[in-house]
């Protein structure tokens, strides 16, 4: 129900709580998601994360930052869900997450990637013909924006969860030794491109080390947490109807199949419009493994917070 306060803002009540609109949502018009009333932030969860914004002073860059939130929105969404840790560096600069979401200016190229809980994008990939020059030109099978900010956050996760925890052994045995240089296996993958299918890992990108292997592996994971969940909420997922919620299942057997007869149907939907297949991947016993050990990992995390539900953290799900 949308009622007023005493100074004009619209109020809205959901169940017996009272939320604004993030500054972001009046100001910015890039943002749809609540803050609660109770809560002396101006900003929600989401766009509390930003470190960087575009220069909107750029006509074009206003549309391709609201694509940016977009995709993030989803990615908070389903780390809440999943119950993973979300601070913002600002609030904790050793152990936060942040984004960088920049476009390139001359003289400057806007790279992609991760380092130490801040993740940097260029936002030149809002822009759907160049992220599809791009995929073409590297020969991927699968290239979006919630792709970008999935496998990003999939690095950041990797030190919070992996590094010098106990599961540090159990990941080199799945994922490889994570201790080999990083820079010479990358450049080494860009000199000799690895097939586009290989059994041992879910996407090409992933063959080039533990580390990417990994942050490829967990954004797969994170697609298949979110798809199963829209399609349970529209009965879809037959095995999953009558159960709780996706995040909620320890049953990872159970994911996995349901994902599989899923993908299975949405190909087939695609092909009878005669589009590209939604689902262009094929998963292997060692990925099926790989991703066993991130659903255990992330269940752990998400018990040993306790965290509330994703509701009270974001007020709304992203669009």
């Amino acid at each position: 129900m949308l009622t007023l306060d005493a100074s004009g803002t619209s109020m809205y009540e959901i169940g017996q709580n009272m939320f604004r609109k993030c500054k972001n949502y009046a100001a910015e018009e890039v943002c749809n998601w609540l803050v609660p009333t109770t809560s002396d932030e101006e900003l929600c969860e989401a766009c509390r994360l930003n470190n960087v914004v575009p220069d909107l002073s750029v006509p074009e860059n206003h549309a391709r930052w609201g694509e940016m939130e977009r995709a993030k929105r989803r990615l908070v969404y389903t780390l809440a869900v999943l119950g993973l840790p979300l601070v913002p560096k600002s609030e904790d600069p050793e152990h936060g997450l942040a984004f960088d979401i920049k476009a390139d200016v001359p003289g400057e190229r806007v790279l992609t990637g991760h380092a130490d809980g801040l993740i940097t994008l260029n936002l030149a990939e809002a822009d759907a013909p160049v992220r599809e020059r791009v995929r073409v030109d590297l020969n991927e099978r699968y290239r979006t924006l919630l792709g970008h900010f999935r496998h990003e956050s999939g690095h950041y996760f990797w030190e919070r969860l992996i590094r010098d925890q106990p599961r540090i052994e159990e990941f080199r045995a799945l994922f490889g030794d994570e201790t080999r240089d990083y820079g010479q296996s990358i450049a080494a993958h860009y000199q000799n491109p690895a097939p586009t299918r290989n059994d041992d890992y879910i996407s090409a990108y992933a063959s080039s080390h533990p580390w990417e292997d990994w942050a490829e592996t967990f954004a797969h994971y994170l697609h298949m947490i979110d798809t199963l969940e829209t399609a349970q909420s529209f009965g879809l997922a037959q095995q999953l109807a009558a159960r709780s919620r996706v995040s909620d299942l320890a049953d990872f057997g159970l994911l996995i199949n349901e994902w599989t007869d899923l993908t299975v149907a949405l190909n087939a939907l695609n092909r009878s419009m005669g589009l590209s297949d939604a689902y262009p991947f094929a998963i292997s016993p060692r990925v099926r493994d790989k991703l066993e050990f991130i659903h255990h990992t992330v269940r752990s995390a998400s018990d040993a917070r306790a965290c509330p539900p994703a509701g009270e953290l974001s007020g709304g799900r992203a669009a």
